[in-house]
């Protein structure tokens, strides 16, 4: 006897759920407590298809048990691994200060950029940006700030690494 597994999916898929728990009880020989539709569809078919053609075969059952005995399964998290402590000579504590970035032009310095149709105008600080009377840490913050989405400062007042226009 075929199966035709199309027509048998649509024929489920019309069915409610109740009946869909009664009809896997019938195929499967034992009751289930989900209500999931789809889920049930899908295990139905399955057996149906299996009691038709056949399940897997005991080789292929016993290679599966032989790599299951063969694998290392993890019960446990791997335990936390300590930093290497250096010795107290090589420590060193304090403020370090960044570079200047060679792309940004010198502090009370103008940012300019034309974003929908306005004029967008930026002062470069020493330690910021300010935009509109704000002063931000970042000019990607001024970026977001301005389009309301997250983007390369940078990118958005078109700095490359020379500190110039692209």
């Amino acid at each position: 006897m075929l199966l035709d597994i199309d027509k048998e999916t649509v024929l489920l898929q019309r069915m409610t759920v109740g009946q869909l728990r009664e009809k896997y009880e019938e195929v499967w020989g034992e009751p289930t407590n989900t209500r999931n539709k789809q889920w049930l569809v899908k295990r139905i078919v399955w057996k149906m298809q299996a009691n038709i053609e056949g399940d897997i075969s005991q080789r292929a059952r016993r290679r599966a048990v032989d790599l299951a005995r063969g694998t290392d399964m993890r019960t446990t998290a791997p335990k936390a691994t300590k930093p290497a402590i250096k010795p107290a000579g090589d420590t060193v504590t304090g403020f370090v200060q960044p570079e200047d970035d060679s792309r940004l032009p010198p502090p009370k310095s103008e940012l300019e950029r034309v974003y929908k149709g306005q004029k967008i105008v930026v002062l470069v600080l020493e330690n910021g940006f300010e935009y509109e009377g704000v002063i931000y840490k970042t000019l990607s913050a001024v970026a977001k700030k301005i389009t309301g989405q997250h983007c390369n400062g940078y990118h958005f007042f078109n700095l490359n690494k020379k500190g110039g226009k692209r």
